[in-house]
């Protein structure tokens, strides 16, 4: 490369800008990046569902769990307001779930409808302390397990 400062008596400044090596690092990132994006794209192909947010209704014969763990890390489950260690939590939801089933006529009624089981999970609990809750509320026999969340502030349900 040669650098050309013009003729001696011409005092004016230059006023071009020389180009080249602004072209030269362009072309280098965008090869850079043609490389390196495939690599990092690389994923298995899923079809992940579609989630809408759907206000729950509260019936009175649902299981309302609150789960958090204490400043020890260890699980604390309250079965509304009630705190319930693993043993009273499946006694207390096998009992619950037998009297709504004989509440409507017997386990071989017509209709049944079982309870839900509604867990409220704190941000910080681990998951082993949710996910033992959620093992122990299947194992007693309820069907449906879900969680109860908070929307983002300013979110808007819409009913499609």
């Amino acid at each position: 490369m040669a650098m050309s400062a013009g003729p001696a008596e011409d005092e004016s400044p230059m006023s071009e800008i020389n180009t080249t090596p602004l072209v030269d690092v362009m072309l280098v990132l965008l090869i850079i990046f043609l490389i390196t994006v495939p690599v990092v794209i690389q994923t298995v192909p899923l079809k992940l569902p579609n989630v809408i947010f759907e206000p729950t209704t509260t019936k009175p014969e649902n299981v309302s769990l609150s789960i958090r763990a204490d400043s020890r890390g260890n699980c604390e489950v309250y079965w509304g307001q009630t705190k319930v260690n693993a043993q009273e939590l499946i006694d207390r939801a096998v009992a619950k779930l037998r009297l709504e089933i004989d509440k409507q006529g017997g386990p071989n009624a017509p209709g049944v409808e079982l309870p839900e089981a509604h867990i409220r999970g704190d941000i910080n609990t681990p998951y082993r302390c949710i996910g033992g809750a959620i093992f122990t509320m299947q194992r007693a026999g309820f069907a449906r397990v879900g969680f109860i969340s908070e929307p983002p502030a300013g979110y808007v349900t819409s009913r499609l």
